[in-house]
């Protein structure tokens, strides 16, 4: 079993998630006693939001990428950014890390395509649904996302950093997006992505009006598959 490096607390309760699943997904496929082999650089998320606001791309992905280095120097043979917004700064982060960087934006498109969805409407922070990168990846990879209007787009976003990120589940947060999700689906959208590795804490995606995918799940799987596997095969 290789292990897996996170860099997480952006925030931490994602990074939660992130644990959780990789190691039921250890359990599930060797059985007994067994779990993931996991090393975890977990920052301050105040100081990463700092960054953010004030357009300091290039610090963020700097901090970041040390985090990296200290994982691969510890051990860690890939490396997960457990967050969508911060794969904006993917390309230093694993040019500083020395060993694989599982992105999350690739491994989305991946099972997307696999179930033959083209226009996902995409629920994510304002960084990552206006910023292109996100877009612009997709669209490289054969995905054209959709994102919400400009105060859909406030909304969701508001929801991720005042309640998700600090733990609180609200109903009527969960009945806004929803009602989000109609709006896009009456717009002929084939599926719904949940670009926000929070937002599976409020949303079921299998419960919901449109296909539904996790970004959160899909990313943690692949690093399972990379731990547990000698040949890291990405689906197709």
């Amino acid at each position: 079993m290789k292990t897996i490096g996170l860099i997480g607390g952006m925030s931490w309760e994602s990074t939660a998630t992130y644990y959780r699943r990789l190691n039921e997904g250890v359990r599930d496929q060797r059985g007994g006693l067994h779990s993931a082999e996991i090393l975890m650089r977990s920052l301050d998320f105040t100081r990463v939001v700092q960054l953010q606001k004030a357009d300091r791309w290039d610090e963020a992905g700097a901090l970041l990428g040390q985090a990296a280095a200290s994982l691969s120097g510890a051990g860690a043979a890939c490396i997960l950014i457990c967050t969508n917004t911060m794969h904006l700064v993917a390309g230093p982060v694993a040019a500083m890390a020395g060993v694989p960087l599982i992105d999350i934006i690739t491994e989305t498109a991946a099972a997307l395509r696999a179930d033959g969805r083209k226009r996902p409407l995409l629920l994510a922070t304002r960084y990552t649904m206006e910023h292109g990168f996100y877009a612009e990846r997709m669209k490289g990879l054969g995905v054209d996302v959709v994102v919400p209007d400009a105060a859909d787009r406030q909304l969701v976003h508001d929801v991720i950093f005042d309640a998700l990120c600090q733990g609180q589940i609200r109903d009527a947060a969960r009945a806004a997006y929803l009602g989000i999700i109609e709006k896009a689906r009456a717009e002929g959208v084939d599926s719904v992505t949940l670009g926000c590795t929070e937002i599976s804490l409020l949303l079921d995606p299998a419960a919901l009006p449109l296909p539904g995918y996790d970004s959160t799940t899909i990313h943690a799987d692949a690093a399972l598959r990379f731990a547990l596997t000698n040949d890291f095969e990405r689906a197709a």
